[in-house]
């Protein structure tokens, strides 16, 4: 087994900033739910993706989307990804997806300015109201390897998050 990744939590401060932006929430459920943040797992050794938990109890009313700070970062190496697809499970029983469909960690986000915090936005496709619990299992991160053309030589690093990459001033 080839050991390429390691997950850890994001600051609580930056924690703290991103629920505030997302969740809307007070800050002492803030807090309490950064204590009681999951690492992503594997759930057998034949799985190829790492769980990622809900942080809180989550609902999604039908036709609308919730941005979750995970407070999970990674620490990637070079030449590698890490691809974020919604469980399956979801999708097949209530429609929930991921907003941009797979989610692209590369191996610089871990220095964003946001310290790589892994937001997710999940979208309930259904005519039905779904509530997911905390510590229930809403998404999975596959590693995979990259490769780059001929002839590239990118010097840019990244700063940002989301789009930063394709934003330009």
């Amino acid at each position: 087994m080839q050991i390429i990744a390691k997950f850890e939590k994001v600051s609580e401060a930056q924690y703290l900033k991103d629920w505030k932006q997302y969740r809307r929430n007070d800050e002492q459920a803030a807090q309490n739910t950064y204590k009681n943040i999951l690492l992503p797992q594997r759930a057998t050794k034949g799985s190829a993706g790492y769980d990622f938990y809900a942080p809180c109890d989550i609902s999604i009313w039908p036709k609308a989307s919730v941005c979750i700070p995970t407070g999970i970062r990674v620490r990637i190496d070079e030449g590698w990804m890490m691809a974020v697809f919604p469980r399956s499970g979801l999708g097949f029983r209530y429609r929930i997806c991921l907003a941009n469909t797979v989610g692209i960690i590369d191996s610089d986000y871990y220095e964003a300015n946001n310290e790589g915090h892994i937001m997710l936005k999940l979208v309930n496709g259904s005519e039905k109201h779904v509530d997911l619990r905390a510590g229930s299992a809403i998404a999975q991160g596959i590693f995979l390897p990259i490769g780059f053309a001929v002839e590239d030589e990118v010097e840019e690093t990244r700063q940002g998050g989301l789009g930063s990459t394709s934003e330009k001033e």
